[in-house]
């Protein structure tokens, strides 16, 4: 039996507590085991984050992260354009059983 201790390695360092904690979400989601390292010894301060992962899963890891797309539209932008538009939309009469349409 080998020393697990040993065998882990760093994966990523993110700036954001949250973004590292997403990205160990997806990895644990996918059966890859993860610890986190907090960069800040006082609890609730966002100092960033290191994600440590065995050997046996760094490949595979990497792969995950790898494939993460980050063109697509940000949440920030998301609401931005939301609130540009109708945030209440109406149901189609059509469309709405209370007026004897289908769902």
């Amino acid at each position: 039996m080998t020393d697990q201790v040993d065998n882990w390695h760093k994966l990523a360092r993110y700036d954001t507590n949250i973004q590292g904690e997403l990205h160990a979400n997806l990895l644990r989601n996918n059966g890859i085991t993860v610890s986190l390292q907090p960069l800040s010894a006082m609890p609730g301060m966002n100092s960033g984050i290191v994600l440590w992962i065995q050997d046996t899963d760094l490949a595979h890891a990497q792969r995950i992260l790898a494939n993460i797309d980050t063109d697509e539209v940000t949440p920030y932008e998301m609401f931005d354009e939301a609130s540009e538009g109708n945030l209440n939309p109406t149901l189609n009469p059509a469309k709405d059983d209370n007026h004897g349409g289908t769902l």
